[in-house]
């Protein structure tokens, strides 16, 4: 039974780090490309993690800190990096994808758009 949780996690993980890799390739825009990477990042670095913790747990019953201290700096870290790159990728005027409906910090910062 614990090795299809592990499984699960190490799975989960896996397919959010595949998909994090498809949306950089695929999205038009650095903006878009951000947010695949900070999900994959996030979501698959700490499902892999998880199923790694409980592997050491229920193989050697020893309570890995080290892997905790790991998925709590990934999930502090790699949202607020995400966040600071395109804020300074949008402040040097980075350009959005002509695909873009709306873009609402030009409101906030007052941008007028052509």
């Amino acid at each position: 039974m614990i090795k299809i949780v592990i499984s699960f996690f190490l799975i989960i993980g896996t397919f959010f780090i595949l998909s994090g890799t498809l949306g950089v390739l695929r999205f038009p825009d650095v903006y878009s490309r951000l947010h695949a990477a900070t999900k994959s990042s996030t979501l698959g670095v700490s499902g892999v993690l998880i199923g790694s913790a409980i592997y050491v747990y229920s193989d050697m019953n020893v309570f890995s800190g080290k892997l905790i201290l790991g998925i709590l700096f990934v999930l502090l870290t790699a949202p607020v990096a995400g966040h600071m790159i395109s804020r300074a990728a949008y402040r040097t005027g980075v350009p959005l994808s002509e695909k873009t409906v709306y873009n609402h910090l030009a409101e906030k910062h007052n941008i007028k758009e052509s």
